[in-house]
């Protein structure tokens, strides 16, 4: 089977792609890959093309403030997206998928899939198919009551917002090319130990499990371990966020766990926290980035902004949640972690305190024999071979 992967967005909407690829093409799949650049993923081994659209430039030029992303929106975004919507189109074309799979962002690909008589299936990193039970995640995290299911209609919003740059990729279309606007299927590469199986999804939406790479052998230098060896830490990482007052935010972090009597290893990501001088001390460690999989499970917490890739990285490792939202979806798993025992209430970072910081630490402690119950449950999860099974089923039947 030819498959097609397309993903749009930063490192954590890359990740469960590669995994999925990876996983396909154990199976002798030939499976490519469309990304943007400089995701900062390790792509190694497989068959990746470019998006033309470089997002991590764009976190790093415009931050996550809506209010600058409103001024960039026509001379900035507008044009980037409408390159990546016309290169996805142009290596659908090329390639010649049995299926197309693609992430929200790439709003053009069903529309391709369509004009190829392939089937396309959407991969919702966080859910966006219509439920009674709980409204759209990008519109609030309380209930709606009866208005939940209407509340996704907001989602398509984006549609609406780019509809000449999806015009112009279509041109690379036959002008009588089926213009088909919604996917046929949709995978949700969420675990079902966080977020339970709505029951009025219909059959052709499969939630499978997070997707998870493999376990790469890392290098740990000597400073590392023996900071990780020596005693109770907190994590903290807010990935690829960037707003507001990161010094002030490394302060509030640090003082929040000193109260607690944790260490701190920090995640600098791409600037979401800075720690200043006057704060360190043999208690602190601060790293550009981490490997989650060696740090997460020897920690007390994790202290993060939850996005959907962290979400699960942290649950895995077994191990409680500070969620400090930014943006978008990180509410809505800010509450799914609440509510399934794995965190206190979320923290917006607008409102991030030393007291308030310290105060949701403290409240971890009970929380951990939950956490490494689903942890263990989570270890033995496989969603992107589940992934796997379910395209092999939707190839075969339109054979």
């Amino acid at each position: 089977m030819k498959i097609m992967l397309l993903t749009a967005g930063t490192r954590g909407d890359v990740e469960p792609f590669l995994a999925l690829a990876r996983t396909a093409g154990a199976r002798g799949h030939q499976v490519r890959l469309a990304i943007p650049d400089n995701s900062g993923a390790v792509t190694v081994g497989l068959d990746t093309v470019s998006l033309r659209m470089d997002f991590a430039q764009l976190v790093s030029d415009q931050g996550v403030s809506p209010w600058r992303a409103g001024a960039a929106f026509r001379s900035v975004i507008r044009p980037a997206v409408g390159r990546l919507l016309s290169a996805a189109v142009e290596h659908i074309l090329s390639f010649g998928p049995d299926i197309v799979v693609y992430h929200p962002k790439v709003l053009s690909a069903p529309m391709a899939a369509a004009h190829l008589g392939v089937p396309s299936a959407i991969v919702e990193t966080v859910p966006l198919t219509p439920t009674r039970e709980f409204p759209a995640p990008f519109i609030t995290t309380a209930s709606l009551g009866p208005l939940n299911r209407a509340s996704y209609k907001a989602v398509n919003v984006a549609t609406l917002m780019f509809r000449n740059e999806l015009i112009t990729a279509l041109k690379h279309l036959p002008a009588d090319a089926k213009r088909q606007s919604q996917a046929d299927y949709s995978l949700v590469p969420v675990s079902p130990h966080l977020l339970a199986r709505p029951g009025d999804w219909a059959p052709t939406v499969h939630l499978t499990g997070h997707w998870a790479g493999e376990t790469r052998p890392t290098d740990i230098d000597d400073e590392l371990e023996d900071f990780t060896a020596g005693g109770a830490y907190v994590y903290a990482g807010f990935g690829s966020m960037k707003a507001g007052d990161a010094r002030k935010r490394g302060e509030v972090i640090i003082a929040a766990a000193r109260r607690n009597g944790l260490r701190t290893l920090v995640a600098a990501g791409w600037g979401g926290i800075e720690i200043p001088e006057a704060a360190m001390g043999g208690d602190v460690l601060v790293r550009e980035s981490l490997p989650h999989h060696l740090v997460l499970p020897q920690a007390a917490a994790a202290i993060h902004h939850g996005g959907a890739g962290t979400v699960h990285a942290v649950a895995k490792a077994g191990i409680p949640s500070v969620v400090v939202p930014f943006i978008a979806d990180q509410p809505f798993w800010g509450r799914v972690l609440q509510r399934a025992g794995l965190a206190p209430n979320p923290i917006p970072y607008r409102k991030l305190t030393a007291d308030r910081l310290a105060d949701a630490l403290a409240r971890t402690e009970a929380l951990r024999a939950r956490a490494a119950r689903v942890g263990e449950l989570l270890q033995d999860e496989d969603g992107a071979a589940v992934a796997v099974d379910v395209l092999e089923g939707l190839a075969g039947s339109r054979a």
